[in-house]
């Protein structure tokens, strides 16, 4: 099916829904969508997550769509397909955020599903699958100490619920979903049966500078890279700082130093795909006059293949371990995530890379994304591919993210002809509703 012209994404009125999409990303970014005065941060069952899931809502409503909270507390928007019991092509992101975060990163691919569906029903057009657009609760982890938590409920990797999980202020998941009027007992009840979803696309800025570099609007992820996740503890000997020999010292926050700069080290001289970084550093006990006898620090590990980033974390364990007996302290090394890497699939790859050309009339540029995203947990799930967006000198995670509403409505004219493709392959032509 050849998709409309270039600019079909744009609604009824006239306004670019590309516009409209980064509008509402920065609404979202400011009180009562952010907890904090200064700088968004939206934490996973906060009261800023809840005001944004209810506007959120009301949108997903004027764009057509039914809506649900599922019992993770995603927000869940359905467009029917040509027949009511239709399995969905699901398109999401997430909606909280890091503290101090950007406005784009995550909402932004929630915005432009919201825009399909608008574009779709402002014409009365029916598919041989019903539109879902998701929101998802967490995926950056920033309250509770695993990220993509409730794209893993979706997915149906949590046999059971997440016990015990309590975030920095010492309160529970259990009694935030409580809070929530959500219940740690149902949590696994998100799951989706496999059936009900024929593919999941996610619209992403891409949070690195290759788009920009290369002139490009937008680009086609071909997989998402392997990550491990670790919390590093070193144990010294605490001692006054006036009285205590240089010789004599076991000073944890030095041999931290050193690890640091030999994961550094690690990772420039690996593949050119392996990145590994020293995000978090905890001293102990914090005096200006005490040795440090105790740090703790978390270590992320990446690189687009298993081989390459297990071959990097043994490296640096073998180092710490030499590097613990030279300085005669105690490390210790933690895994807290493992994520495979999490490849596309190579046919809706195909049909994403040939929206791209059909709207942009350039070949797609192809990319494997270093950043995790809720795709590789919903990989499990269904069939999934990814559309980057350019962003301003790749920044992320931080204030000065930025994007150009011009590529933002080029992704979304990607996207509607991608679903129409999309459509076409199911053999069944989309249909105008009577009336």
């Amino acid at each position: 099916m050849a998709c409309d012209t270039p600019s079909s994404a744009a609604n009824c009125s006239g306004q670019s829904g590309g516009v409209r999409a980064v509008a509402r990303c920065d609404l979202l970014a400011a009180p009562p969508y952010s907890q904090d005065e200064t700088g968004l941060f939206r934490p996973y069952l906060s009261a800023a997550h809840k005001a944004t899931l209810a506007t959120v809502a009301l949108w997903m409503q004027q764009a057509g769509m039914s809506v649900r909270q599922d019992a993770a507390g995603n927000i869940i928007g359905r467009y029917e397909g040509l027949s009511p019991d239709a399995p969905a092509l699901l398109i999401g992101s997430h909606l909280d955020s890091v503290r101090n975060a950007g406005s784009y990163d995550g909402p932004l691919g929630v915005m432009l599903g919201l825009e399909c569906v608008a574009y779709f029903a402002a014409r009365k057009l029916r598919l041989p699958f019903a539109l879902e657009v998701i929101g998802f609760g967490d995926e950056e982890g920033s309250r509770f100490p695993v990220s993509m938590l409730t794209s893993r409920a979706v997915a149906g990797l949590l046999p059971h619920a997440p016990q015990d999980m309590v975030d920095a202020q010492g309160v529970s998941l259990s009694e935030a979903l409580r809070q929530s009027e959500l219940s740690l007992q149902n949590f696994v009840q998100a799951a989706r049966p496999p059936q009900d979803i024929v593919a999941y696309l996610e619209a992403h800025i891409e949070q690195g500078p290759v788009l920009e570099a290369e002139g490009k609007a937008v680009g086609v992820v071909t997989g998402i890279a392997a990550q491990y996740r670790f919390l590093v503890h070193i144990t010294g000997f605490a001692g006054h700082a006036g009285t205590m020999p240089m010789s004599l010292r076991q000073d944890a926050l030095a041999a931290a130093a050193e690890a640091i700069l030999i994961i550094e080290q690690t990772a420039q001289q690996g593949a050119q795909d392996l990145v590994a970084t020293v995000g978090s550093l905890s001293v102990a006990p914090g005096a200006p006059n005490v040795v440090p006898g105790d740090v703790s620090f978390t270590l992320d590990v990446r690189a687009g293949t298993e081989k390459v980033r297990n071959a990097a974390v043994e490296q640096i364990r073998t180092a710490l371990a030499a590097l613990a007996r030279r300085r005669a302290v105690q490390v210790d090394i933690v895994q807290q995530q493992d994520l495979a890497p999490a490849p596309c699939n190579a046919g809706l790859i195909q049909h994403l890379a040939d929206a791209v050309q059909q709207v942009t009339q350039e070949p797609a540029r192809q990319l494997v994304s270093g950043a995790g995203h809720d795709a590789m947990v919903m990989a499990a799930l269904a069939p999934m591919c990814m559309l980057f967006i350019r962003c301003e000198k790749g920044i992320s995670h931080n204030p000065a993210e930025a994007v150009n509403p011009a590529d933002v409505e080029t992704a979304l004219q990607v996207m509607v002809c991608f679903i129409e493709n999309y459509a076409g392959s199911f053999g069944t032509n989309t249909e105008k509703m009577a009336g």
